[in-house]
């Protein structure tokens, strides 16, 4: 790990500032320090945000919704009681992401600004216009297991890791932010992650400078919640394929229904396209397996990867079934 400077942002302008100016943002550090201690990343200064003023809190929204502070960890989180009984697809997703301990360092902002990666990008020896704009995609020949089958581009294949983020966008979030002017965004979450593109390198919508102050929930929509993770072990595991669900089921047709994967694209694959046509129809397998082509028109498999196609599909039939 390369020297740098660290300092400790005292309020949201404080951090915005330091970001204008060329330092990076760090809550939990559990992604960027890891990628610093491997010459991935090498920034010349860090700006600790973890201490921000009143960033650590959930409240209720005069809507019905919540706010979520971008300081409030991952593990706090999901055991919030309001989260669990309101949005309990958010909080499923949270826990079957990481570790334990990892958790309860992982912020909200930090979760939304992981890295989208793959093993190409932590090998130095291997191409990746992620690392190195221009220098190819060394996926895309091989060893791509874990790699995208939607959404990708010539220049990368990489999927993002975030459980909580599948969860998000199934629920309409929207991430605030804020400038190093005192200006103010909302970015809906359905735009937030960027696909790669020729510009694989650039991930989210954040300007220069632009810090995450919260994010917001509107009321929880109508059904039941679930979260399914398939992945190589039961722990501590990216997702080979996730689908986070929220459906309305009554006698055996199915009323509404939205759904995301994760573990297939650059940000969480939803389509609402997809959902509509399952709307007022029975509650069956050629249903969901209609909704599904429609959802993953134009994947496709780079070799290693070919299995998760078929591998999604009956993800989203054992979800939505359950």
């Amino acid at each position: 790990m390369k020297d740098f400077a660290f300092s400790t942002a005292h309020s949201v302008d404080d951090a915005a500032h330091a970001a204008a100016s060329g330092a990076r943002p760090i809550a939990g550090g559990t992604n960027l320090l890891d990628l610093m201690k491997l010459q991935i990343e090498t920034p010349n200064r860090l700006v600790s945000v973890r201490r921000l003023p009143r960033l650590d809190r959930v409240t209720v929204t005069d809507e019905g919704g919540v706010r979520i502070g971008a300081e409030v960890t991952n593990a706090a989180l999901a055991a919030h009681p309001l989260i669990r009984q309101r949005y309990p697809l958010l909080s499923r997703a949270i826990l079957a992401g990481a570790s334990a301990q990892i958790r309860n360092m992982a912020t909200t902002g930090g979760n939304l600004l992981q890295r989208t990666r793959c093993v190409q990008f932590y090998d130095m020896t291997d191409a990746c216009n992620k690392r190195q704009p221009g220098s190819g995609c060394g996926a895309r020949m091989g060893g791509n297991r874990m790699n995208a089958i939607i959404g990708g581009s010539e220049a990368c294949i990489a999927v993002n890791p975030s459980d909580m983020s599948v969860a998000l966008r199934v629920l309409d979030a929207t991430v605030h932010v804020q400038d190093a002017t005192g200006r103010v965004r909302a970015i809906p979450v359905a735009s937030f992650h960027l696909l790669p593109g020729e510009t694989p390198e650039r991930e989210t919508a954040l300007q220069p400078g632009e810090i995450i102050t919260e994010i917001s929930l509107p009321p929880p929509p109508m059904g039941v919640h679930h979260y399914r993770k398939v992945r190589d072990r039961t722990s501590y595991a990216f997702a080979l394929i996730s689908v986070g669900a929220v459906a309305d089921i009554r006698e055996g047709r199915i009323v509404s229904a939205r759904f995301a994967f994760g573990g297939i694209a650059p940000r969480p694959w939803r389509v609402e396209a997809a959902e509509a046509a399952m709307a007022n129809r029975p509650a069956e397998v050629a249903t969901i397996e209609h909704a599904c082509d429609i959802a993953l028109e134009g994947a496709k498999g780079y070799g290693d990867n070919d299995f998760k196609i078929l591998l999604a599909r009956r993800t989203l039939v054992a979800t939505l079934l359950t």
